[in-house]
């Protein structure tokens, strides 16, 4: 077998720019599938740490059209479906939520747009309304400042918090904290700033955050909220407070039935699921895209292998008269052909390693807490997926050089 490796690396570097090109396609094929694969894991990190930004234990609330499933009501910013307002989510459910057993607390959200000015500055902002109680359930740090209160969000009063980037957009340099910030025809004082997110798109570097009262009242005009967060003190006990929930929700909205549910309650595996699912069927398309990539590649090994059997006819002959077997003429082949998407595969890998490097280094440099890795099933799937297609295409071409008859190759010139 080790004569057999040497004897083929010995053809194969005899003729570096075919062997190059000839394994081209398989670099191309094992480097996308080793990129989407990372790639792959390391949005499912960076959404695993966005979800528990909002608290290692908690449920999620949303509104959504009867009817329609999990990843199509997914987790709304507005309580418009095509034209249809679900305006059912109240703060009594959220009064009656907290009274179950496994609830420690819970916070109601809209959302709304406005423009935010302070002097010659202004920016068209999305804002936030929540609950004061989301700041014992979320983990995201001030850089200055403080919370509003309970009392303060309960007497609507017109305070607001900055995400950090909106805070640069409308301030520079300066300390907002303590400042009046227009918004639309209101003015809000500046109590805090956001630390910088690390989080996906940004996190809310870009969004303005206000009392839920207040954005209810004076600046929507509604009494009700498009999502609320749950925060559990057992997140084991996630599935049955979920039953719960649902439970309290469809006896206040008046549900007999829940197929016609008008909320979706999700756990954060549920919500995780969903964003598999999404990026699961992307992957699979790019998969697909790299697999053309390997057939081509596959093709094009079978073909180089058929040319390579009939430069050698002769030495082939040689060999059987001199009594080499079919199985040691096939073998050798074989491990020429396996050897040269080998090669492939493993310059594919070192490529795609790159590019899953360069795509987490541009992330991170765009504020997202992407973290570079390649888990070592990508790797495998590269070494196995290189030495399948040099078997299943090799292995024609193989039998070809095995088959002949030794006469016949030594006449061929």
């Amino acid at each position: 077998m080790l004569t057999a490796l040497k004897q083929a690396w010995k053809v194969l570097s005899a003729n570096p720019t075919r062997t190059f090109l000839t394994t081209l396609g398989i670099m191309v094929g094992i480097a996308t599938v080793i990129l989407v694969l990372s790639a792959g894991a390391g949005f499912r990190e960076l959404i695993n740490s966005e979800i528990a930004s909002s608290g290692s234990n908690t449920l999620f609330v949303a509104i959504k059209v009867p009817s329609a499933n999990k990843a199509r009501a997914g987790i709304p910013n507005t309580g418009n479906f095509g034209g249809l307002t679900i305006t059912t989510l109240k703060q009594r459910d959220l009064e009656d939520i907290k009274k179950l057993p496994n609830v420690v607390n819970a916070y109601g959200v809209v959302t709304g747009q406005a423009v935010a000015s302070y002097r010659d500055s202004q920016k068209s902002v999305v804002y936030l309304g929540a609950s004061a109680s989301r700041f014992s359930i979320d983990q995201s740090p001030l850089a200055a400042g403080r919370f509003y209160t309970d009392e303060e969000d309960a007497g609507g009063t017109q305070v607001a918090i900055l995400g950090n980037a909106l805070a640069e957009d409308l301030f520079g340099f300066d300390n907002p904290v303590g400042k009046l910030v227009r918004l639309d025809t209101r003015n809000f004082e500046i109590i805090g700033v956001y630390e910088a997110s690390s989080g996906l798109g940004g996190g809310f570097d870009d969004y303005m955050f206000i009392p839920l009262n207040t954005a209810q009242k004076k600046m929507l005009g509604i009494n009700y909220m498009i999502r609320a967060v749950i925060q559990l003190d057992n997140v084991n006990l996630s599935d049955v407070s979920a039953e719960q929930i649902s439970g309290v929700l469809r006896h206040n909205h008046n549900i007999t039935n829940p197929d016609k549910d008008d909320f979706l309650v999700a756990t954060q595996a549920e919500v995780l699921g969903i964003f598999d699912t999404i990026f699961g069927g992307i992957t699979l398309l790019l998969i697909a895209i790299a697999a053309i990539s390997l057939l081509v590649g596959g093709v094009g090994i079978m073909n180089i292998m058929y040319v390579v059997v009939t430069e050698r006819t002769a030495e082939i002959g040689l060999k059987k008269a001199l009594g080499a077997k079919r199985s040691d003429i096939l073998i050798e082949f074989l491990i020429e052909s396996v050897l040269v998407t080998l090669l492939g595969g493993i310059f594919g890998i070192l490529i795609g390693a790159g590019l899953s490097w360069i795509l987490a280094y541009v992330a991170s440099a765009s504020g997202l807490a992407w973290k570079f890795t390649v888990p070592f099933y990508a790797i495998a799937i590269g070494f196995g997926v290189s030495a399948v297609i040099g078997i299943g295409f090799g292995v024609l071409p193989a039998q070809n050089a095995a088959k002949m008859d030794p006469i016949e190759a030594l006449g061929h010139e």
